[in-house]
């Protein structure tokens, strides 16, 4: 990956380069440091996806924040500076038809100017969004046969937090308070809680401790618990009392009703451990087939095609952060079959949340972080 962001981010900065500045009302002086601007973005967005592997932590992390602000700051200008290019090419061609040069001229000298200001704005908003505590969503999912005692049985989702470089330890308690204070009868963790290795990051993941819920805190893997050094952060979450599920079940008794809780690895484990593929069969497997309720928690929400064939009821899931900003929230739905929000497939409810938390920039537009509380009700 790394060696190709080498090549592509040169060259995606160069192609803003071309143009906007000869557009742009600046003297000499003006370009020249619109340039260094420009030269030292595609700098700065590759070394904070290597900071990961320098010795010095506080250095890594300053770097790992210049460079995610500038990919956020960066994406933006891309995404406008296409856009406008679309736009020239239009109006040119209408002005073979039509006499449009004077207001075609217009338009390309103003939009050079709004294309950074607008990323600017867009990015501060975006930056403001993605720091913020995440709000607590409240979701009503509606179970056919649902038995009588499990009707407003709660379950609080956290995903996608992603403790790393710039989201540490506040960040998180603010989180967990948050969750606490729903006081649901279950907690679930469905994956990518962080980005490092347990070395790095342990003191920060602490406040996982302080979860509670009646019938416990549970826990599924994320794609980049394996990217972290997974099987030290099973052991280490298993210590901060989360239940880790892999591939497995357990049956919870809540007020004479039964509720089967699955949990599966994530969705493409086995390339980095063959014994820890994902497997939803095997997770239901054994489960008592008069219980009320057949819960799954999975990470990606691609699970859910083999999910909805293993007779689950309802899926949480995450991965996805809705898209987090443009032009990603467009790109994830070519991976996954949900973005956000609660959507059906055959008989099976998939819910996939949008994650409290970020990767990479600290930006968030169109799809807020959020908390999940959902509550079963019948249908």
């Amino acid at each position: 990956m790394i060696p190709r962001l080498l090549i592509l981010v040169p060259l995606l900065h160069l192609y803003v380069g071309l143009r906007l500045l000869p557009d742009l009302p600046l003297e000499a002086f003006g370009l020249a440091a619109a340039s260094l601007v420009l030269v030292l973005s595609a700098a700065l967005i590759p070394l904070a996806m290597l900071s990961r592997r320098m010795p010095d932590r506080r250095r890594a992390d300053m770097l790992a924040w210049a460079g995610f602000v500038a990919m956020g700051l960066f994406s933006s200008v891309l995404v406008l500076t296409f856009l406008r290019d679309v736009c020239l090419l239009a109006g040119t061609a209408a002005g073979f038809f039509i006499a449009i040069y004077d207001a075609l001229r217009s338009f390309r000298d103003r939009s050079a100017i709004a294309v950074p200001l607008l990323a600017l704005i867009l990015s501060i908003a975006g930056f403001v969004n993605a720091r913020r505590r995440a709000a607590v969503r409240s979701v009503e999912v509606a179970i056919d046969g649902l038995p009588a005692p499990l009707h407003g049985f709660t379950i609080a989702q956290i995903t996608d937090v992603h403790v790393g470089p710039t989201i540490k330890r506040g960040y998180l308690e603010a989180i967990v308070d948050a969750v606490n204070a729903m006081e649901a009868d279950l907690i679930a963790v469905t994956g990518d809680m962080v980005d490092g290795s347990v070395k790095e990051l342990a003191w920060h993941m602490q406040p996982l401790a302080r979860l509670t819920a009646r019938h416990g805190v549970f826990f599924v893997t994320g794609n980049h618990e394996y990217y972290s050094g997974v099987h030290g952060w099973l052991v280490e979450l298993e210590r901060l009392g989360l239940r880790v599920l892999m591939n497995e079940h357990v049956v919870l008794e809540h007020r004479g009703a039964s509720l089967v809780l699955a949990g599966v690895t994530d969705f493409h484990a086995e390339y980095f451990d063959p014994a820890h593929k994902s497997d939803p069969a095997a997770a239901i497997a054994g489960a008592p087939a008069g219980a009320g309720m057949k819960l799954l928690l999975a990470h990606q929400p691609r699970s859910a095609f083999e999910a909805a064939r293993s007779g689950f009821d309802l899926q949480l899931s995450g991965h996805t952060h809705g898209g987090q900003f443009l032009p990603w929230m467009f790109l994830v739905r070519l991976q996954q079959p949900f973005i956000a929000g609660l959507h059906r497939l055959d008989k099976l409810w998939v819910y996939t949340s949008r994650g409290a938390g970020y990767w990479g920039p600290p930006k968030r537009l169109g799809a807020p972080a959020e908390i999940t509380c959902i509550r079963l009700v019948p249908a």
